[in-house]
């Protein structure tokens, strides 16, 4: 019965941080969303592409403000869909009391689709730390767990409310580079229509 209203992703994304400025980032990503498990079948299937920038201000050494903006690309691989133009602020903060790192992010988004606007509102609680000594080397791995609470809204529809949960496994490949992989699950519209999401996601990071 669980299998009847799960979905499968692959989800392999790269991005590059660039620091423009003392206390200023931006951020460049490209992710790929694949089918691998759909309608009771695997298979694999691209289902979107997503291109996202964000820039960040730093306004002190825990704290950082952002602005985001994101397109992605759905209806080239399902004609029944539609794309997304998004955009997206973002208050980050962090506290680090020892080796481990606690992470606190609130996001508000704006999801513009030709038939209606939706409204999300989102919080993240993280955490991560280094799976050898007190601090992260080259050639050393990491961990990384979150969860994420969302409510989206919309004129006319019912709100809808998501948890996610994920965690990942990072290596430090070099000073500059960075790689993740790891599973992320989903309840999404868990007052209305229950849906399981599950995820697997890899992600390569550049900071430069």
């Amino acid at each position: 019965m669980a299998q009847k209203n799960l979905i499968g992703y692959f989800e392999p994304s790269v991005a590059l941080n660039y620091e423009a400025a003392t206390n200023y980032l931006h951020n460049f990503s490209i992710s790929n969303r694949n089918y691998i498990y759909n309608e009771e079948a695997y298979l694999f299937k691209t289902r979107q592409i997503d291109l996202s920038h964000f820039s960040e201000l730093k306004i002190s050494s825990n704290k950082s403000i952002s602005l985001g903006i994101q397109y992605r690309f759905r209806s080239n691989f399902e004609p029944d869909k539609t794309n997304e133009l998004r955009f997206i602020q973002q208050y980050n903060f962090t506290s680090k009391p020892n080796k481990i790192r606690f992470g606190h992010r609130f996001r508000s988004e704006q999801r513009l689709q030709p038939s209606q606007t939706v409204f999300r509102f989102r919080y993240r609680f993280a955490v991560d730390l280094p799976l050898q000594g007190d601090k992260l080397d080259i050639g050393e791995a990491y961990l990384i767990s979150s969860t994420e609470s969302l409510l989206s809204v919309a004129k006319a529809n019912t709100p809808s409310y998501d948890q996610r949960f994920s965690t990942q496994i990072g290596y430090k490949l070099s000073e500059v580079s960075k790689l993740q992989i790891g599973l992320e699950y989903r309840l999404e519209d868990y007052t209305n229509q229950l849906e399981h999401v599950l995820f697997l996601n890899s992600s390569l990071i550049f900071s430069l």
